[in-house]
């Protein structure tokens, strides 16, 4: 039985990573697909925990080969989804999670259409500048960049099948969860997984 691929996508600092971060430890079901990217490491990651991260030319040597079932250049930076590793883990019936961008979830979307789509946005603009100022790490021109790509990711929002609003974080994540286990609950799913169980009751 084929897993699940779920997206989760949001605008930088609305708190998409401590959500995936607090879901993988509630649910140990569920996978994270490790991108690969061009950008330097920040203080605290390590490669092929948080991100693959390769240089320019071996990212567009990947590319060119076909290795990358979505790929993105996002705040000058490249990011990319291995093809053949989300393959081999929904055959072997792992539920995966991606933490990629619109351009990545729409590209996702065309070559698997049954993936699940989750957005989260913060409560407002105002709350979301407070997140990236209190972060501390970027400069101010890069700061205003980062606002202004939040406005443009926000926009697709309609492009997903569910929306989380991470006011509260603990009652964000327990939407998030409410979702993996909903998917798993879905009719087909269970019919295939129980489909002895449920034989002998009929």
């Amino acid at each position: 039985m084929t897993g699940n691929l779920f997206i989760v996508c949001a605008p930088s600092g609305a708190g998409k990573t401590s959500l995936v971060g607090a879901l993988l430890k509630a649910d140990p079901r569920i996978q994270l697909s490790v991108s690969y990217t061009t950008r330097q490491p920040r203080p605290g990651e390590s490669n092929g925990r948080e991100y693959h991260f390769v240089s320019e030319q071996k990212f567009q040597s990947m590319l060119d080969q076909g290795d990358f079932l979505e790929s993105a250049l996002v705040h000058d930076n490249y990011y990319g989804t291995s093809q053949q590793w989300i393959g081999e883990q929904r055959a072997a019936g792992a539920d995966i999670l991606l933490e990629i961008d619109w351009q990545g979830a729409a590209q996702v979307r065309k070559l698997i259409p049954d993936t699940i789509g989750i957005f989260i946005l913060p409560p407002s603009l105002d709350v979301l500048m407070s997140r990236l100022n209190n972060r501390g790490q970027d400069p101010a021109d890069v700061m205003a960049r980062r606002l202004a790509a939040a406005r443009d990711e926000i926009s697709h929002v309609a492009e997903f099948n569910y929306v989380v609003i991470n006011d509260v974080f603990d009652v964000a994540l327990q939407d998030i969860i409410s979702i993996v286990r909903a998917q798993r609950l879905q009719a087909a799913t269970q019919l295939a997984r129980h489909s002895d169980m449920i034989g002998r009751m009929t």
